[in-house]
């Protein structure tokens, strides 16, 4: 069976693409578990974008700025030229986003942008209701619960997939294949990621060989209630902090402005860098205070986390909630130019978080990573449209290599345990250098496929933050005596 196109993963950036791709067009989406464990799905804040011509340069400046001198200027060209465009059509298949009585559109601000142009839905649901009304737009064949553990690469093109489905693996082939897999949450500790963004992709390209870059470049979100024990923590969208909430010490004391005179809209790295070491000179718990919200508008704004909260017993928006950093994005990835091509093999493209297109840099600017999963999907189908694939079929036989152990489940939360104590918000030479040695110990040991796929997205990780000797953007290493 051959397919015009396989999407792996079913999140905005997967769906958004196949929305894209004509119905007479045979393609696939396949997708590792139920389709709303996704990121997208938990996205909270909303959709950034250029409300108008007059903001393209001004939203352009910010994300470069937020990218503290990494951004590829060309990619964040596109993001924001394209950006208006791409909400018109959204909204005119019928996607409603927050709008006010006289049915205006409702913009509100987050850190490090200069001005109100962010556009939620269901208050602090974006990504939910975005995500179903994508899924409700597909006009596309699904395969659930399968997961992709092989690309089928030979001469420099990609001719398809291997899936294990119902503990069997077998080869489906494609003339094209965009990857939409999204990020690597489950590399550590504390993390706000759906349970099974699990860094497969990442790690199944660095064994075929396909170059990641940019992979020191892990943001971690600093508002997360993490005293749960659930994997995935309870992310606190940054829109509460650019609608008044704000962050204080056991005291009271609102400490942020001691880091950067911003304050609680200094941008997500620098809040979380400062939460760090504020933590580590004073040994205090940090607290998210939500006292300058009324108590109607924040349970009609934020529904979600209003009810969440009240749920683990916090009387909100009265009372302060206990919070922590944890990781949330990955801004490195599989490299891809600016049509979403991975440049090394033909017909393989990479779309939304898994993929580096160099527009967020060292840095992601808050609510532009729905954005570029709109953007960039639709930019690697115009592509693949335009440019109809003639290769010859090639049939590949079916790996059988072994998927997993009983031991690789221990092995895999000690691997999380390594990641977020040496290479999460802070790091050190040694520390990355431990973990480092720690990864190869695993590595060597008698481990299944999937696992290796983290261990070896994990090592790329931590070798690339060795590789870089500067601090910058989210990646900032200490010097040590």
């Amino acid at each position: 069976m051959q397919y015009d196109v396989i999407i792996i993963g079913a999140g905005v950036a997967g769906l958004f693409a196949a929305m894209h791709i004509p119905k007479d067009k045979k393609v696939l989406i396949i997708n590792k578990r139920e389709t709303f464990k996704c990121n997208s799905f938990y996205a909270q804040g909303g959709v950034a974008l250029a409300r108008d011509k007059d903001d393209i340069p001004l939203h352009i400046k910010d994300t470069l700025n937020a990218g503290d001198g990494l951004c590829d200027k060309k990619a964040v060209d596109i993001l924001s030229k394209n950006s208006r465009a791409i909400i018109d059509e959204i909204i005119e298949l019928g996607f409603k986003f927050d709008s006010d009585k006289d049915g205006n559109l409702l913009y509100t601000k987050e850190a490090a942008h200069s001005c109100k142009r962010i556009l939620h839905a269901g208050g602090d649901a974006t990504g939910r209701y975005l995500h179903h009304f994508l899924l409700q737009q597909n006009p596309h064949a699904m395969l659930g619960n399968a997961r992709v553990v092989d690309l089928l690469i030979k001469d420099g093109q990609c001719y398809g997939v291997t899936v294990l489905d119902h503990r069997q693996s077998r080869n489906i082939y494609a003339k094209n294949v965009i990857i939409a897999s999204g990020g690597v949450g489950s590399l550590f500790e504390f993390h706000t990621n759906a349970p099974c963004i699990s860094a497969d992709m990442q790690g199944l390209c660095i064994m075929k060989g396909i170059e990641l870059e940019r992979m020191e470049m892990m943001q971690f979100h600093p508002t997360v209630f993490v005293d749960s024990n659930y994997a995935q923590k309870m992310l606190l969208t940054e829109a509460l902090r650019g609608e008044g909430a704000t962050l204080e010490d056991e005291n009271g004391r609102r400490f942020l402005f001691d880091y950067d005179e911003r304050g609680e809209l200094a941008s997500r790295d620098i809040v979380s860098k400062s939460i760090y070491d504020y933590c580590k000179k004073t040994g205090m718990q940090i607290y998210l205070s939500f006292s300058n919200f009324e108590a109607d508008y924040f349970a009609s704004r934020f529904p979600n986390i209003y009810k969440n909260l009240k749920d683990f017993g916090f009387d909100v928006p009265s009372q302060r909630v206990p919070i922590s950093p944890a990781f949330h994005y990955a801004i490195g990835g599989i490299k891809s130019d600016l049509n979403g091509r991975v440049p090394s093999v033909k017909n393989l493209y990479a779309v939304g978080e898994v993929a580096s297109t160099k527009v967020h840099g060292a840095n992601r600017l808050a609510s532009n990573s729905l954005l570029e999963a709109l953007v960039f999907a639709s930019k690697a189908v115009e592509d693949i449209l335009n440019n109809p694939n003639q290769k010859d079929f090639i049939e590949f036989q079916v790996d059988d290599e072994v998927m997993s152990l009983k031991e690789d489940k221990s092995k895999k939360n000690q691997l999380r345990r390594i990641m977020w104590e040496n290479a999460s918000i802070v790091r050190t030479k040694s520390s990355l250098n431990g973990a480092l040695e720690q990864i190869n110990v695993l590595l060597n040991e008698k481990i299944g496929k999937l696992l290796k796929f983290r261990l070896l997205t994990a090592k790329e990780i931590v070798l690339s933050a060795l590789a870089r000797d500067e601090s910058v953007g989210v990646h900032t290493i200490l010097k040590e005596d």
